[in-house]
């Protein structure tokens, strides 16, 4: 299971990671979210010990979503030593999320 980022919890687990981290910003109400969701978990479980995957609920966290210009869910942002690196809006294949991560793996 991915891992619940909150706006209390999103600077020190993801701007202070030494890590990558994806975060997945999504809401319960949204369809393709639910699409999004069941890969992001996938994806955490696969990339356990090697990077941070999490999911930030916009409805009840809006701080960072609003900070990183989150229009539309689900965005998918990607950030490295605290830096946004890459950005997915939309849903889209596991492998495009995979490969997001594996650039900053290398």
């Amino acid at each position: 299971m991915a891992l619940e980022i909150t706006d209390s919890s999103f600077e020190e687990t993801v701007l202070k990671s030494e890590k990558p981290v994806m975060v997945d910003f999504w809401a319960a109400w949204c369809g393709p979210c639910r699409m999004v969701g069941p890969i992001i978990d996938e994806i955490s479980s696969e990339y356990e010990n090697k990077a941070i995957v999490g999911k930030v609920d916009i409805d009840s966290n809006q701080e960072f979503a609003a900070k990183y210009g989150v229009r539309n869910i689900p965005t998918v942002l990607v950030f490295n030593n605290g830096e946004l690196v890459d950005r997915h809006v939309g849903v889209a294949p596991k492998d495009t999320y995979t490969t997001a991560l594996d650039n900053l793996l290398k």
